[in-house]
């Protein structure tokens, strides 16, 4: 798979956000954390089940307290995938 980009991470987003009121996902946001974005842990856990299955990755459990911000997920996943 090729690696992650912010559009692919807002649409998982997005849609694992469900009835959520989330602030967009763009470039001005990527060092925003997933709080302020307005996602609570069980969208980011759902995000995280996505992003493995999409990307064919296997994340750290931890992973979720290693990236506080979307920029963050989006390396640590673009490692995996490439490395």
């Amino acid at each position: 798979m090729p690696e992650l980009t912010v559009k692919d991470l807002a649409a998982i987003l997005a849609s694992c956000a469900g009835d959520e009121e989330v602030v967009p996902l763009d470039e001005e946001h990527l060092d925003t954390s997933f709080a302020e974005l307005g996602l609570d842990s069980l969208a980011l856990l759902n995000t995280v089940v996505k992003l493995e299955r999409q990307c064919g990755v296997v994340l750290p459990e931890d992973v979720l307290g290693r990236t506080p911000t979307p920029r963050d997920l989006i390396k640590i996943v673009n490692d995996r995938v490439s490395g």
